[in-house]
């Protein structure tokens, strides 16, 4: 048993810095001495301090300090020294306060000022506004974690999708046993599912990069995993598609941008989506995309900088399947706008980088071949 008394430890012994911390000192108490007549002994330092409070019935363990010193052996004034656990914890930083749960993350979606410089989402042209899609409470942007997206009705297909990327809180996570699932806030007819995947070569591909989407806190990025996951980020792309492209080079761009240029923060916005063209092939009542675009924007030296991608899929043999060359090309955004039928904002047009007509004809064979 022991009895106790508030001290103020000397800053300085306790090592926390330049401020007072909140402290007691535990004598013994007379009518119940120590069995060995120590009440500490070497060794303890940092052990806890527990009181019981209450009656038999009702009794509850309370963390009173962290022990942190005792007097000398031999000495007639038998006493230790405690700290006050949250006095500890503050200044440590340290919280017993569970992080939020995974339902808990909000899908703030895309962020138009995560870049020093705000860029705004993109816009569809006019003649296509009619068929982008509302979700059930009328709006025309769907918002996941760290990515947002608008669907057109009549490909029921992503007409974009919008995504921010923080290279410097990346996280590895399992994909296992997650499902891909269709957004309840859409008509279930309002999006492609696995109907049109089973038992054939088309792949289930994401236009927001998965790992793209993985970073911050580690819910987050569990919710941002599973969000990546609905068909709506869904397009089907013939197996072998990232791989194939001139070795590897479409799945690459992301990584390539972080690695090669001195990207401000390490942060990237994104933007991506399929082209659709009146002669897509129609395969199992759905017109296939054969062409894909992408933007990544960044920071460099305090400077906007933009730069636009397509990539080109042959399915004129698609009735068996067989698997064609697909080809990457770094482009003018312009050229973007023109076949994806929609606007960048003018932050990101100023922010090009002007690719030489002839450019647009001479495909990507490396990561190196892009010009940053």
């Amino acid at each position: 048993m022991a009895t106790v008394k508030d001290r103020q430890f000397d800053p300085e012994i306790c090592g926390l810095g330049t401020k007072s911390i909140g402290a007691f000192e535990i004598g013994p108490a007379p009518k119940h001495p120590a069995a060995d007549g120590e009440i500490s002994s070497g060794g303890d330092s940092g052990a806890a301090w527990m009181f019981r409070s209450g009656t038999d019935a009702a009794t509850i363990t309370v963390l009173a300090g962290l022990h942190f010193a005792g007097e000398a052996n031999g000495s007639s004034d038998e006493h230790a020294l405690a700290c006050l656990p949250q006095s500890v914890f503050e200044k440590l930083g340290v919280t017993f306060t569970p992080p939020a749960s995974e339902e808990a993350v909000a899908a703030v979606g895309y962020d138009p000022n995560f870049l020093s410089t705000p860029v705004p989402l993109p816009d569809v042209t006019a003649e296509v506004k009619p068929d982008i899609a509302k979700a059930n409470d009328g709006s025309e942007v769907l918002h996941y974690t760290h990515f947002s997206l608008a669907m057109r009705k009549s490909r029921r297909f992503a007409a974009w999708v919008a995504w921010n990327i923080d290279g410097g809180s990346m996280k590895k996570l399992s994909r296992k046993n997650i499902d891909f699932v269709k957004d309840p806030r859409l008509a279930t007819d309002a999006q492609v599912g696995n109907e049109l995947y089973r038992a054939n070569r088309l792949d289930l591909g994401h236009l927001a990069r998965r790992a793209d989407l993985l970073w911050g806190s580690t819910s987050e990025a569990k919710k941002a995993i599973t969000d990546s996951f609905f068909y709506t980020n869904i397009t089907p792309q013939m197996d072998d598609f990232n791989q194939s492209a001139r070795d590897g080079v479409w799945d690459k761009l992301e990584d390539a941008v972080l690695a090669d240029v001195e990207v401000d923060d390490l942060k990237v916005s994104a933007f991506g989506g399929p082209v659709f063209a009146d002669d897509d092939r129609e395969f199992r009542r759905v017109k296939i995309p054969r062409e894909f675009w992408k933007v990544l924007v960044f920071m460099e030296n305090g400077e906007l900088e933009a730069r636009g991608f397509l990539l080109s899929q042959n399915l004129d043999q698609l009735e068996a399947l067989d698997l064609d060359e697909f080809r990457v090309f770094q482009v003018p955004l312009a050229e973007i706008e023109q076949r994806a039928r929609l606007r960048f904002p003018q932050a990101l047009r100023d922010a090009d980088l002007q690719v030489a007509a002839e450019a647009i004809t001479e495909p990507l064979d490396s990561v190196a071949a892009i010009h940053w």
